[in-house]
């Protein structure tokens, strides 16, 4: 299955100023402003507007390189069951990651091919919060309230006590670990449950969304990591679990 959406093109984020990088094939026409007195809001139409003028093509490649980062975080090798989100909005695209991968595995005796597979969860909007199920390539999907593609409501529940590790999509991540999100409080609440808050967490988005510093609110919780195209980011804060 194939989740499409657009990308962008040639802002760089230093020290909470945009400088252009040059491109040939740069697309970009809309001033991104970084400023952590900007209004959430204010913040958020301008980063998504930002990431829907990417092209099918760039968007594609950031996501590859991305999800390639993914796969080789200690993180994601010793994790078993994972949640995660299927794009929507013109998010980094993770479905690489679900696609089961074959490996081949020669000894003296015998080559074998060995399936390397994890257990993917996804979630539903229900009421205020996200109920997680099972999912694999193949099975169905709807969408849901907001649009968003969901996994069947009659699709086994991820227990808590399973999960290694959480992909959060978001607008917008900081060098502290902090996530500008889409304002509905859905992961928030999430990462602020007792069976959640100790959960490993890496914070998706692409590296013109990576910004300094955002503004915060007292509920905000931040992430342990953050993955862009260009590779990890360790959050300079104290594990969640320690706030």
């Amino acid at each position: 299955m194939l989740f499409s959406a657009k990308r962008f093109g040639g802002w760089k984020i230093l020290q909470g100023r945009r400088i252009r990088v040059s491109r040939a094939n740069d697309t970009a026409d809309t001033a991104l402003v970084t400023n952590s007195k900007m209004d959430k809001k204010k913040l958020r139409r301008l980063l998504i507007k930002k990431r829907k003028s990417l092209s099918t093509a760039e968007w594609s490649q950031k996501s590859d390189r991305l999800c390639s980062h993914i796969e080789s975080s200690p993180l994601f090798a010793s994790a078993s069951t994972i949640l995660a989100y299927f794009s929507f909005r013109q998010e980094p695209d993770l479905s690489p990651l679900f696609a089961e991968k074959s490996s081949t595995v020669v000894s003296e005796a015998r080559t074998e091919t060995q399936i390397a597979t994890k257990s993917w969860g996804f979630p539903r909007c229900v009421d205020k919060k996200l109920v997680w199920h099972y999912w694999q390539p193949g099975d169905s999907l709807i969408s849901g309230a907001f649009g968003i593609l969901e996994p069947d409501p009659n699709a086994p529940i991820v227990p808590p006590a399973e999960v290694n590790l959480i992909l959060v999509p978001a607008v917008a991540c900081d060098l502290r670990g902090y996530r500008l999100g889409y304002g509905g409080g859905f992961y928030d609440r999430l990462l602020s449950s007792p069976e959640w808050v100790d959960k490993p967490t890496i914070g998706i988005v692409f590296e013109f969304a990576r910004l300094p510093d955002l503004p915060i609110d007292p509920w905000d919780r931040p992430l342990q990591e953050v993955c862009t195209e260009t590779g990890f980011l360790p959050s300079n804060v104290a594990p969640r679990g320690s706030l």
